[in-house]
Order: C-alpha cells, then structure tokens, then sequence
C-alpha cells in the first residue's frame, strides 16, 4: 500500500487502543445504557430482544421515536457536538451535555428533563451485562469522558455499520438490521436459519428470549477488561462441533478460546490495505463456517 493510501486508509479506521480511552468508554457505557433503558421501557417486547437495541444517525446513536402517556419523542446521542437530546413531535426539545461528569448526575439529569415532558418510564435502574454493577442513581465513580476518544469510537462505528450492512444485503433469509446494543456495547447483525433452537439449560431471561433461534451474528465491539482491545466477533449458535477448527480469513483472525468466538482484532483490520476487505472476508467466511456445519440452506445468500 501506499504512503498516501495508507494514511487514507488510517484516517478512515483511526487507531481505538482499549488502554487509552477505558475510563471514557466505561462512562459512556454506562450513560448510553440509561438512554437504553427508556427504550426498553417504552417499547413492546420482540423476538431477540429486537425492541431493545439502538440504532446509528449520522451525528451518533438514536432509540428511534416512542411514546409514553401521549408524548411521542425520541432520544439522540450526538458524538459530534457531545449531547443527548430528547425531542418530540410537540417541537419540544431538550439538551444535556456529555461531558465529565458521574452517571448519578446524568442519570438524575436526565429523568428530570423526561418528566418535565410529561415521560416517566420504569425500569431497572441498574447498568446490565456489567460486573460489578453500580445503581445509576449511586455511581459516583464512573465521571471520565474526553470527547476526542468518544468522537474516535463513533468515527470507527460509522465505518463498520456501512460494511455490517453491505454484509447483509446477500442474505435472502430473515435478519436483524444493524443495530447497537447497549448492554454488551457492540454493533451486530444477525443472519436466522428460521429454524427454531433451544436456549442453553439453565439460560436466564437474557439468554432465553435471544437464543430460542438457530443464528450466526458477528459485528464489533471496543474491548473490555478481559478482552482489551477493539475487536470484529462472529459466533454460531447453537455452537456447531468443531467449528473452532474452522480455517477463516483473513490472515490473523481464527477462534478465541477466551471469548469462545472467531474474533479479528481491529488493529489487524487497520494494517490490511483494505480494512472493508478485510472486514467483509471475516464476516462471509465465519458465515460460511457455522452455515456449513449447522447445514443451513446454501440459497440463503445471494450469489
């Protein structure tokens, strides 16, 4: 690749090393799961968790519209500009800052600028798919946020999402859209067989209404602390036998025994000369691999 290629390339997919941004990335986890929150709330439930997660805007991450008590609004976080801002269809529209700040004032903050519309949703007041979970209202802790780095994570979901949803467009079977689900912090798709499965014995309510169909899902997330690095990820389920013996492109990407997955690091995506490319193989041979041994329709893609 060339110098002035490359540094288009980089420009495009810029550096998300997990140690740099952890303590931002924790904060802003936890402040996108109260916006997560109201959705949930306010939304029917639907197979797979459907009504749960958040979708991409060009400016950052929206719950799409909702109503509660007559009020229909909806919830934006902007990545560029920092902000959550809540509108309705009235023309009312309210602003909070993201900044460094605790989530029990952002999380106060925002329920009261709720209220005032006339929204009080009821829910769970408490981060989920965290270890060590603090009650939004008493986390004190969690204040970091450089707006740089959150503005750098939002640059790298925007990317994905585009080459997450070219990934889908040869799927003739039913899938999700690309969606962002706050929980687990991560952008996915995910391809159905439209055969029923059975969620793992012992499953909790998570597991039960996500994993009560045969799936292959993959999409990105930006680490964790037992993972600390930005990452692709694509998993089969139920899990075919053998599958971690699967050959998968491209070079450098394979089976994780810590995430019991096939994971890509980001920053082996970044030094392909096509990080799309790149990114595109992993997602169709990870495919390939849980289709084939799970004997899925091969007329379910496209040609």
């Amino acid at each position: 690749m060339s110098t002035l290629n490359r540094l288009a390339s980089t420009e495009l997919w810029p550096a998300l090393p997990y140690d740099a941004w952890e303590d931002t990335l924790e904060t802003l986890h936890r402040k996108i799961q109260v916006v997560g929150k109201v959705r949930l709330a306010l939304s029917p439930p639907e197979p797979q968790w459907a009504n749960v997660p958040l979708y991409l805007t060009a400016r950052g991450l929206t719950t799409t519209p909702m109503e509660s008590a007559g009020v229909i609004f909806q919830i934006d976080i902007d990545l560029i500009d920092h902000g959550v801002v809540i509108e309705t269809t009235r023309g009312e529209s309210r602003r909070l800052a993201l900044k460094a700040q605790p989530v029990a004032d952002f999380y106060v903050q925002l329920m009261a600028e709720l209220g005032a519309l006339g929204v009080r949703p009821e829910f769970r007041p408490v981060p989920d798919e965290i270890v060590d979970a603090i009650p939004f209202a008493q986390d004190t802790i969690h204040a970091s946020y450089d707006p740089e780095w959150a503005h750098r994570f939002w640059r790298v979901l925007s990317q994905v999402d585009l080459v997450l949803k070219e990934h889908r467009a040869r799927y003739r079977g039913r899938t999700t859209p690309v969606q962002f689900f706050w929980g687990s912090f991560d952008l996915a798709l995910t391809r159905f067989s439209g055969r029923p499965a059975e969620p793992p014995p012992g499953a909790g309510l998570l597991m039960r209404r996500s994993e009560d169909a045969e799936q292959i899902c993959a999409g990105f997330w930006p680490g964790s602390p037992s993972f600390p690095q930005a990452a692709f990820f694509s998993y089969t389920y139920p899990k075919p036998d053998g599958i971690e013996m699967a050959p998968i492109r491209p070079a450098g990407a394979g089976w994780d025994r810590v995430l019991g997955e096939f994971a890509y690091t980001y920053e082996d995506a970044r030094a392909h000369a096509s990080p799309r490319l790149a990114m595109l193989e992993f997602l169709e041979s990870t495919y390939a691999a849980g289709a084939r041994l799970r004997d899925w329709d091969p007329d379910l893609v496209a040609p």
